[in-house]
């Protein structure tokens, strides 16, 4: 972890620091060697957040990026009293967790269900072959004709494609919530072929089977997320596509009323062709 309590406040890791855990308020020591990332670790075994994992200099890049004040927040339900530190958390309660190791499709469904107003951003270059997969797969990007109606100073382009799997990792496309993929890493590429320097977000949900897609800049995802809970319009468009889901499903439902009213008329009028024989002359 990032920050322990010292006299009551968040202090970074320093050589010979000794603080408390904001979580468990169990002693922890500072770490501070050439290898990792400066960080506190717990003095003994603790029983402390289990969602909390070894944090990578690319955790540490992102969560510099915004307040002190909002990194490393605990969250808490007052409902069932279960707590868990958020990486970020804003001073409108708006959640961001950066993810690079690999999680299991349970524990993403646990945390979006315990944070709810929250978004993912998750490291693109932990392994060798997720960006020329990425790659590989946004060829069959196709520019989505509603996009006009979201257009923004902060959204790139807005996609749809048929086939996400052939582009993101699969445990994270049943996500409930927007997910941001960054494939810059910590430092940028010598060469930027135009999408390393993007994030590139799915969004929860499809239109038909067709995924929505979006790019934009980091620097303006950072920026409007000091400002709006809503993360670059990224609900808004949620919405929307809750919203032609369920139009899709009434079209389709009334659709199959139909054929079935068409069906059943067939059938009787044959049933009375076949019992009168009037009508048979």
């Amino acid at each position: 972890m990032k920050f322990a309590l010292i006299n009551g406040n968040k202090m970074e890791a320093q050589p010979g620091l000794r603080g408390t855990c904001v979580y468990c308020q169990s002693d922890v020591i500072a770490y501070c060697g050439s290898e990792k990332v400066w960080h506190w670790k717990h003095k003994r075994k603790s029983l402390c957040d289990s969602w909390w994992e070894n944090e990578t200099e690319w955790h540490r890049t992102w969560k510099n990026y915004f307040p002190t004040e909002w990194q490393e927040n605990i969250h808490s339900d007052s409902t069932t009293g279960k707590k868990h530190i958020a990486d970020i958390k804003t001073d409108r309660g708006f959640v961001i967790e950066f993810q690079h190791s690999a999680i299991k499709s349970e524990e993403i469904r646990a945390r979006e269900a315990f944070y709810k107003n929250m978004v993912w951003v998750v490291d693109g270059t932990r392994l060798k072959l997720d960006y020329p997969r990425f790659c590989k797969g946004s060829k069959e990007f196709n520019s989505w004709l509603e996009s006009k109606y979201f257009r923004s100073p902060i959204w790139k382009d807005i996609f749809s494609t048929y086939f996400p799997e052939e582009c993101f990792p699969k445990r994270w496309l049943s996500s409930l919530v927007p997910v941001y993929f960054d494939f810059q890493g910590i430092s940028p590429f010598a060469q930027l072929d135009g999408k390393h320097d993007l994030l590139w977000c799915i969004f929860p949900g499809d239109i038909g089977g067709w995924a929505v897609v979006a790019n934009l800049q980091r620097k303006d995802f950072i920026e409007c997320s000091l400002t709006a809970s809503s993360l670059l319009l990224a609900q808004d468009i949620c919405s929307h596509i809750a919203k032609r889901n369920q139009q899709q499903r009434t079209k389709e439902k009334e659709q199959r009323e139909l054929r079935e009213w068409r069906e059943k008329q067939r059938a009787e009028a044959f049933r009375q062709f076949m019992i009168n024989p009037r009508r048979r002359r």
